[in-house]
């Protein structure tokens, strides 16, 4: 695996415009480690090559690098500590900022006008090595479409690290398709999507959180595609000039295609704005971890919500239902995320029992949020 080399030079000069800087190490900022156990995880890398200043940070489990255009008069490589390098560059004044590093004096020295600042330095070469751009088995992906993924299955990912395995989205190529699922052991999203990828199948687990932080950079992006690399270790993404490096988690993805019912006894369809809004203003009541309760019957949908000693809310919606009614409750903030990852104007909703999981889906087939059900008190 290629890496990102960092000279020994004992000095480094760079001038860039202060506002440039700021708005990349903005970025890049999102990688450095929030942990104090490795001081040089807590830093940002310069590297100051010709015409360029690179930037890169990482916490082992996410790396952000990116370049921009400055005039250097010393190339070199130091580690600034970043939070404070970025809270700096981001009240400096517009025009011409100036970094300039003596390694036997262990201090960066930042000048921007009349403002003056010296950072204590960590060594570049204790840093670690990360992937180039472009490495490993690459391809490109429409972006929006990837964004789009992204977003409608990351909410399912687990935040608990006791399973690391759940805390990562599957993202599988298959052959003119991309398929992400995320679970978190009490609801499950699938999206496929249409997409260019490789010729032969190819699947990782990606943390949640390095998908959602290239969602973030890659929002704005200019470029209609972005690039993915797929190495043993590690997926690599490249959008307008920022790498973004993700390490694969290792373990088992669940069979989601076992997790989900083969036959379901009813379906309803439903308005999806109207039903949100009633779902989220009766969610108010539901608090403490106390359950939504959804009752389909004579045509309506009702939803409750009752707290002990805060109180109760009921409101219902027409619907066009007529079968035998169910009453069934579901975690009022898993539902409200499921019918959010919804774009269309109706909702299905597909029942088997109060005590089986319950499917949400658009118009649709190419999203499915599963979602597990809290047993009712009688």
């Amino acid at each position: 695996m290629s890496s990102l080399e960092t000279p020994t030079a004992t000095h480094l000069r760079i001038t860039c415009r202060s506002e440039e800087l700021a708005e990349k190490l903005g970025i890049v900022g999102r990688g450095v480690s929030t942990r104090q156990s490795v001081h040089v995880l807590t830093g940002i890398l310069l590297r100051a090559t010709t015409g360029r200043l690179e930037l890169a940070a990482t916490d082992m489990e996410l790396s952000v690098r990116l370049g921009i255009d400055a005039t250097v008069g010393s190339e070199g490589a130091v580690v600034v500590p970043g939070k404070l390098f970025v809270d700096i560059a981001r009240l400096l004044p517009p025009g011409e900022v100036t970094l300039e590093h003596a390694a036997e004096e262990g201090l960066v020295r930042l000048t921007c006008g009349s403002a003056s600042y010296s950072l204590h330095t960590f060594s570049a070469e204790d840093f670690p090595r990360l992937p180039e751009p472009g490495g490993g088995e690459q391809f490109q992906v429409d972006r929006t479409a990837f964004l789009d993924t992204i977003t409608k299955v990351g909410r399912s990912a687990s935040r608990d690290e006791s399973r690391p395995v759940l805390t990562g989205i599957l993202v599988r190529f298959e052959e003119g398709k991309l398929v992400m699922a995320a679970t978190d052991s009490y609801r499950l999203s699938v999206k496929e999507t249409l997409t260019q990828g490789p010729s032969r199948e190819l699947e990782a687990i990606v943390p949640a959180r390095a998908l959602g932080e290239l969602a973030r950079v890659a929002q704005s992006a200019e470029s209609e595609t972005l690039a993915v690399g797929i190495l043993d270790n590690q997926v690599v993404f490249d959008v307008d000039g920022v790498t973004i490096t993700a390490r694969r988690i290792d373990g088992q993805f669940p069979n989601y295609k076992q997790l989900v019912p083969e036959a379901f006894e009813a379906e309803v369809e439903v308005p999806r704005e109207e039903f949100l809004d009633v779902v989220r203003r009766t969610s108010l009541m539901a608090q403490r971890k106390s359950p939504l309760r959804l009752r389909f019957a004579d045509g309506a949908v009702t939803v409750s919500a009752q707290t002990q000693d805060v109180g109760e809310a009921h409101e219902s919606l027409p619907i066009a239902y007529t079968g035998d009614a169910i009453e069934i409750g579901f975690n009022a903030e898993f539902l409200r995320d499921g019918l959010e990852s919804v774009p269309d104007e109706r909702v299905r909703l597909k029942l088997i029992s109060p005590l089986r999981p319950g499917l949400i889906q658009g118009e649709g087939d190419d999203f499915l949020y599963l979602i597990m059900p809290i047993r009712l008190a009688a």
